[in-house]
C-alpha cells in the first residue's frame, strides 16, 4: 500500500540535503562571493560611522556654542539680583568643597555675598548637644523625637535671624557638638542654600532624630520668611530633589553647569519651583519676571 506520508518525509529530506549542500557549496567553494559580501557590510558600517562622527561634532560644536552664549549672558541675567544679600549655605551631613565654591560663585555674581557656611553633624550626637543645652528643656533631647524637631527649629529661626531669638540662645551654645565645620560669621540671613547628603550607616533611632531636625530647622527658616533653597550636582547620587520638594523649598539640580547657577540665584530671590536637567525638574530655568527680582 503507498504511503503517502512516507513519500513527504523523503521528498523533505531530499530538499533539506539539497539546500545544506548548497550553502556548504557556497561557503566553500565560492570564497570571492563571501569576500564580497563580507567587503560590503564593512564599506556600509564605514559609511554609517562616518556619517555618525560628523553629525556628533556638528552637535557637539552647536553645544559649545550655546554654552558660549549662556555663559555670556549669565552676567546680565543675573546682574544685581542679590545685591547686597547675606546669604547662608547650609550642609546636611557631608559637606563639598566644590558647591562651596559654586554657591559662592553665583551668589557673588549677583551680587550678594555667602556670610556663612556650616555642616551640621550626622548623625547627630544627641547627648553632646543636651549637656550642652544643659538648663534649658532641650537637655533631654534623647528622649524625644518631637523635642528634637522643636529644637532644629529654633536653630533653624536663629541661623537665619543672625542671634539668639528672646529666650533662646542655642546655636552658638551647641555649635561645637551640632556643627562638623563653620565658616564666616552669623548675620541676619536673606537666603538659605541647603545640600542634603544622602544619611548612611545609621540606626532607625539616628535616622528619625536627624529627619525631625532637618524638618524643624528649615520650619524655623520658612517661619521667618527667608527662601531656602536646595542644591545638587548633575552628577549625585541619590538624587535629593524629591528630598527638597517634600519639604516644600525651591532646588536646583545642576548647580555645575551655568543655567543651574543662575537657577540659584533667581531662586533665592522669590522663584519656586524645580530647576535643571534632570527628570525631576519642572523646568530647566525660572520664568525670568520682574517679580523675580523683587526684594
Amino acid at each position: 500500500m503507498f504511503d503517502y506520508r512516507y513519500h513527504a518525509l523523503s521528498l523533505a529530506a531530499v530538499l533539506f540535503a539539497l539546500a545544506l549542500g548548497v550553502l556548504i557549496g557556497v561557503a566553500i567553494g565560492d570564497s570571492n562571493l563571501v569576500s564580497s559580501a563580507k567587503s560590503g557590510i564593512v564599506s556600509n558600517l564605514n559609511s554609517e560611522l562616518n556619517a555618525s562622527r560628523t553629525q556628533s561634532g556638528q552637535v557637539q560644536q552647536h553645544l559649545q556654542t550655546q554654552e558660549a552664549a549662556t555663559k555670556g549672558l549669565y552676567p546680565l541675567a543675573v546682574h544685581d539680583l542679590l545685591l547686597g544679600r547675606s546669604i547662608g549655605l547650609v550642609f546636611l551631613g557631608q559637606s563639598s568643597d566644590q558647591v562651596n565654591a559654586l554657591v559662592r560663585g553665583a551668589v557673588t555674581q549677583a551680587g550678594g555675598e555667602v556670610a556663612s557656611v556650616l555642616a551640621v553633624r550626622e548623625p547627630l550626637e544627641l547627648a553632646s548637644i543636651g549637656h550642652e543645652a544643659s538648663g534649658t528643656h532641650y537637655a533631654q533631647l534623647e528622649g524625644s523625637v518631637a523635642l528634637v524637631q522643636r529644637f532644629g527649629e529654633i536653630v533653624g529661626r536663629e541661623l537665619v535671624g543672625g542671634g539668639p531669638l528672646v529666650g533662646h540662645d542655642l546655636l552658638s551654645r551647641v555649635s561645637h557638638s551640632l556643627l562638623s565645620a563653620f565658616d564666616g560669621q552669623l548675620t541676619r540671613q536673606e537666603g538659605i542654600v541647603v545640600m542634603r547628603a544622602e544619611p548612611s550607616g545609621m540606626t532607625p533611632a539616628q535616622s528619625e532624630a536627624a529627619a525631625a531636625f532637618e524638618t524643624g530647622m528649615l520650619q524655623g527658616v520658612a517661619a521667618a520668611g527667608v527662601p531656602a533653597v536646595g542644591v545638587e550636582l548633575t552628577g549625585t547620587e541619590p538624587s535629593q530633589i524629591t528630598w527638597y520638594k517634600g519639604k516644600d523649598i525651591a532646588s536646583v539640580d545642576n548647580l555645575d553647569e551655568t543655567t543651574g547657577q543662575a537657577s540659584l540665584d533667581y531662586a533665592l530671590a522669590g522663584s519656586r519651583g524645580a530647576y535643571g536637567v534632570k527628570g525631576t525638574a519642572e523646568s530647566l530655568v525660572p520664568t525670568l519676571t520682574a517679580g523675580s527680582q523683587a526684594p
